[in-house]
């Protein structure tokens, strides 16, 4: 897939400084790393511009993605994501469930990779357990294998008859852990590509929505992004909200 740099970068930019420059990623694009697409990075490079990818999200994810234009940036900035004190939300469209969601919760499920390098929770299925609104597995239930201690939390924003609005705060940073959290307690991704199985759905409807981070170059010495999902992030619902979490 090729990316015409400078109509994307006009057409998706958040927020740019003399050291960032944040896009609100359309899904179905890479950040960077990418063996068979032209991704974010290299697009930029191609048309004669140099970034560094702060975080990523996932190619089938869309919303904010951060990028330094600066070594000094990317530095204080990657140092923020690496000691989990970058807030992260996100907002998902979820599989209602055999049973419903509490208005809020948290997973506290660790994860490990398995087979083919796909990540899974570090424990039987079976063995996840929930009590009120929070999932868990009892240490003696995990795996014999390597883990990462690995906790979301979340609000509902909408209920509708067979999808959830979700609001979503990982609170640590493990690859693919919205999507194998919410799929391991039931409540798949919608259009997710490696757990849910209803079909029809051109993209995954997983968005990062806010990221709020120290930025000590700026006059206020933060960094608050908010990146609006589009039209078609909404399209399996009947209406969008009418209103997002302050």
């Amino acid at each position: 897939m090729d990316i015409d740099w400078p109509d994307l970068r006009a057409r998706c930019r958040l927020a740019e400084d003399e050291a960032i420059l944040a896009l609100n990623k359309p899904a179905g694009i890479s950040v960077t790393g990418e063996r068979h697409d032209i991704d974010i990075v290299t697009a930029a490079e191609a048309a004669g511009e140099t970034l560094y990818p702060v975080h990523r999200i996932d190619k089938v994810t869309s919303g904010s993605v951060l990028l330094a234009k600066q070594l000094s940036a990317h530095g204080q900035l990657t140092r923020q994501f690496t000691k989990q004190t970058a807030q992260k939300t996100y907002l998902a469209v979820v599989a209602a469930g055999e049973t419903p969601l509490p208005d809020h919760g948290t997973i506290d499920l660790p994860l490990s990779v398995g087979r083919k390098n796909r990540v899974r929770i570090a424990a039987p299925r079976e063995a996840i357990h929930r009590t009120g609104d929070q999932w868990s597995v009892a240490e003696a239930d995990l795996l014999k294998t390597k883990n990462y201690p690995s906790l979301t939390e979340f609000a509902v924003v909408d209920r509708h008859r067979d999808l959830t609005v979700l609001a979503l705060h990982p609170r640590s940073g493990r690859r693919h852990q919205l999507r194998v959290h919410l799929a391991w307690i039931g409540h798949e991704i919608l259009g997710d590509p490696l757990f849910d199985r209803s079909g029809g759905h051109p993209r995954t409807h997983l968005h990062s929505w806010r990221l709020r981070l120290t930025a000590d170059w700026r006059p206020d010495g933060r960094l608050d992004l908010e990146a609006p999902p589009d039209d078609a992030f909404w399209a399996p619902l009947p209406h969008p909200p009418k209103a997002l979490p302050a």
